[in-house]
């Protein structure tokens, strides 16, 4: 049975992508820490990050940087928070969110109804920085 990632990344459930490549896809989180927290997400279906290979583990750090960096600047953010909790689905994945204190790390203060304007937004302006970072190859259009 596919999980729900897998359901978003094949398009059966809508999400708000920023990032696509072969092995990786990059799309905003349901319940946002803060504008423009994202999941880094590998195409392939793997429970822990433990059980992940190397390479691709090393891809999606790699991609979560790439994001981080962009929110630093686009959401002019201290630094970018990056974590993987893996206990909401079980699809690995890496929260990477805009960050300014250590209390931005509060999973309990996740929004439960964010603003749909606002994360149509965030994602834009996510898309369009890494755009300018060079990163446009695997920026997907809206």
């Amino acid at each position: 049975m596919s999980t729900l990632f897998t359901k978003i990344i094949e398009g059966e459930i809508p999400g708000r992508f920023v990032w696509k490549d072969d092995d990786v896809v990059a799309f905003l989180s349901i319940g946002p820490l803060a504008d423009g927290h994202t999941l880094v997400v590998p195409r392939q279906e793997i429970d822990k990050w433990t059980d992940a290979p190397a390479d691709l583990l090393a891809r999606m750090t790699a991609v979560a940087q790439a994001i981080g960096k962009v929110q630093v600047d686009v959401f002019g953010a201290e630094r970018a928070g990056l974590t993987i909790a893996g206990f909401e689905i079980d699809h690995l994945h890496i929260h990477v969110w805009p960050a300014n204190s250590l209390q931005d790390f509060d999973f309990s203060r996740a929004e439960t109804s964010p603003d749909q304007d606002k994360m149509a937004a965030s994602a834009e302006k996510l898309r369009e920085g890494l755009r300018a970072a060079g990163h446009g190859e695997f920026v997907p259009e809206a």
